[in-house]
């Protein structure tokens, strides 16, 4: 088994924090009223827990999760380190595969920042799944192709186009949605006659996110490079920039993503 795309135990703790500031409550609520109680909820691509630990309090008492992500040692760690009350099992599975029958009994089936990561035939699977068992959806944080940093840059329209072309890249023979993928999942959803309700949840990070915007730059940059070589001179001069603002406390950053829950009728 292969991951959809590799991620590390530290750059999600790393990213634990903004995710629970950006992610929307309202939407968090509707899905609470509607998982219903006793909660049932499948969790997809968990990793390390993040969206178990935000969404776990504002959910019934009585819950119980199931936790599916493709690296067995990221869900050891989630149950270990982070449990919740009521029952957490893990189930290793490679999520673009994911079917009905492992959705079975769910109540409620969650995922954050998965989306980008699936290509349209993966999506229309997963969704299709969703639709069998009848269990309302919350996926969170979606990106959206969106960002903006202040001070401005001149290169950052490039740097910005040339990560989205890296975002819909083919890896392994699969082409990734990137940032259609939210719109995409929108769209499935209606055409099985389900209700949907999004809001923007956008990640503003600033001075006080220093780590965590110096690896989110990083890895912009890195990516919009490696879709695009000649940009490597530009993205130098500009990492350097940012590291002036960001070291004078000057540097924030807005990553736009949505939230979407989906229901049946």
């Amino acid at each position: 088994m292969t991951a959809i795309v590799p991620v590390s135990a530290d750059w999600l703790a790393l990213r634990e924090p903004a995710d629970g500031r950006a992610r929307s409550l309202p939407l968090a609520r509707r899905a609470a009223a509607l998982a219903g109680s006793p909660a049932v909820v499948h969790d997809l691509g968990s990793g390390t827990g993040s969206m178990m630990r935000w969404l776990a309090p504002h959910l019934d008492p009585r819950q119980s999760w199931v936790l599916h992500d493709w690296n067995d040692m990221l869900l050891d760690r989630a149950v270990e380190q982070h449990p919740v009350p009521g029952a957490v099992r893990t189930h290793v599975v490679d999520i673009a595969r994911l079917q009905a029958a492992d959705l079975a009994g769910a109540t409620l089936v969650t995922a954050s920042a998965l989306l980008d990561v699936l290509t349209a035939d993966e999506l229309a699977a997963i969704v299709e799944a969703c639709v069998a068992v009848g269990a309302p959806v919350l996926f969170a944080l979606s990106v959206v192709g969106r960002v903006q940093i202040d001070p401005p840059d001149g290169d950052d329209g490039s740097f910005e186009a040339a990560f989205n072309a890296h975002q819909r890249r083919v890896v392994g023979g699969r082409r990734l949605l990137g940032p259609d993928g939210v719109g995409r999942a929108r769209v499935l959803f209606a055409d099985a006659g389900w209700s949907v309700e999004e809001t923007s949840t956008p990640w503003r990070l600033d001075a006080t996110d220093g780590a965590l915007v110096t690896d989110w730059l990083d890895g912009w940059l890195d990516a919009a490079v490696e879709q695009r070589p000649e940009l490597a001179s530009r993205a130098a001069a500009s990492s350097e920039r940012r590291a002036s603002h960001r070291d004078a406390g000057m540097l924030r950053v807005t990553v736009h993503h949505r939230d979407l829950l989906a229901w049946p009728p």
